[in-house]
């Protein structure tokens, strides 16, 4: 019999996709399924994108790139930065990745360790503290509480560091929950942050422009104080409908672009020439279709908020960022995870529990606005007849 590292059993996954693939599998059968699960914009990418990695690959930009990314990219990148957080950047700075979480596995490699702690946030993001796990550090959960707005707490966040933290993993805008940090309790946090300079901190910031009601996300770099320490995650899967394309970026202290650089040649190599030249033309090109995504997303979240708060037994904040809903089920009776199962087994509604984001989870769903709204108000009209008339689970 085969024998792996205990590593490998340790190693978690994405919900998200397991639901997709069962809720594909449904609907291949012949059934008629409206998914909410994934986080994934419904909207193609901006056509002027689609032609520049067409006109790449025509010019015959066909063989490796730099495994920092090609130089033009990551000026695109250090001009995009500089125009939405206001901030200069050096293009030697900037990593061009094949998706975000390269970046994840990146820090939280380079941090983790038997003995060491990473704190990520709960719920979060579930590939957080899968890659902690898969390093054998200690991830220690920061608390994100309805009751805060789905904000962190800059006070619960400094008091769970302790002399063998090593990361602190941030996200807001975020997900599941939609919650937008404010900007004073990033500065509360940062400015605690000087206790403990033991601390790196990378900041999830990939839905950094999907804001709502007038609201702006903070980016941790306008904080020059924690630069040396920051890496900071973004690509362009979620504002220019890119997901497949696998393009992300991320920023380094200069004392750990060298490490972060070996391990791009030792793992992925490079990401495709094709691709990174769409991602020029996604950051200087026209962002009308960009607008017009989110004017379509904050129609959407209103219905979606509207609509769940019709529901006996569901009570749903307004979320201010991204493209999720995360509603709290408890008047339901229903376990999460069991009614997510059961919504698209009998419903035919894919979402995702919300233990599946970290033990906090419990007590929530997520949704996924990502939809037309004609499948949104399907789903929800599916989700109140469910239900209106089925026994809950224990």
């Amino acid at each position: 019999m085969l024998q792996t590292i205990a590593a490998f059993d340790r190693i978690g996954e994405e919900n998200a996709f397991a639901v997709l693939a069962r809720a594909t599998e449904l609907a291949q059968s012949g059934r008629d399924i409206v998914n909410l699960g994934i986080g994934q914009p419904d909207f193609r990418t901006p056509d002027h994108i689609v032609e520049a990695a067409i006109k790449a690959l025509h010019d015959g930009h066909h063989g490796y790139t730099p495994a920092t990314g090609l130089l033009a990219t990551r000026e695109a990148v250090a001009r995009r930065t500089l125009a939405t957080a206001g901030v200069e950047i050096s293009p030697e700075s900037v990593m061009i990745m094949p998706g975000g979480k390269p970046t994840m596995f990146a820090a939280i490699l380079m941090f983790g360790e038997p003995g060491a702690e990473i704190l990520y946030p709960d719920p979060g993001f579930p590939i957080y503290k899968s890659m902690i796990d898969f390093t054998g550090a200690k991830a220690v959960p920061v608390p994100i509480r309805e009751e805060n707005g789905f904000a962190f707490s800059a006070e619960e966040t400094l008091a769970l560091i302790t002399p063998k933290t090593r990361l602190l993993i941030l996200n807001s805008p975020a997900n599941p929950t939609g919650g937008v940090t404010p900007r004073a309790e990033i500065e509360k946090l940062v400015a605690g942050l000087a206790d403990h300079p033991h601390v790196a901190v990378m900041s999830d910031e990939i839905y950094d422009v999907m804001t709502y009601d007038g609201e702006t996300a903070t980016s941790l770099l306008q904080f020059p104080e924690i630069r040396h320490r920051l890496i900071v995650l973004n690509g362009w899967s979620k504002t220019w409908a890119m997901t497949g394309w696998r393009m992300g970026w991320s920023i380094w202290p200069e004392t750990l672009y060298g490490k972060v650089r070996k391990l791009a040649v030792n793992c992925w190599s490079c990401v495709n020439a094709p691709s990174q030249y769409a991602g020029i033309a996604a950051i200087d090109g026209p962002q009308d279709e960009v607008e017009k995504m989110m004017r379509a997303f904050d129609r959407r979240r209103k219905l979606v908020v509207d609509g769940l708060n019709e529901i006996d037994g569901i009570s749903c904040i307004v979320p201010k960022g991204a493209f999720y809903a995360y509603p709290n089920i408890g008047g339901t009776g229903w376990k999460a995870k069991k009614l997510a199962s059961a919504l698209l087994e009998e419903a035919g509604v894919a979402l995702i529990g919300g233990p599946d984001f970290g033990t906090l989870g419990e007590g929530y769903i997520r949704l996924s606005y990502a939809n037309s709204e004609e499948n949104i108000l399907r789903a929800l009209e599916r989700i109140g007849e469910f239900l209106a008339t089925s026994a809950h689970s224990p």
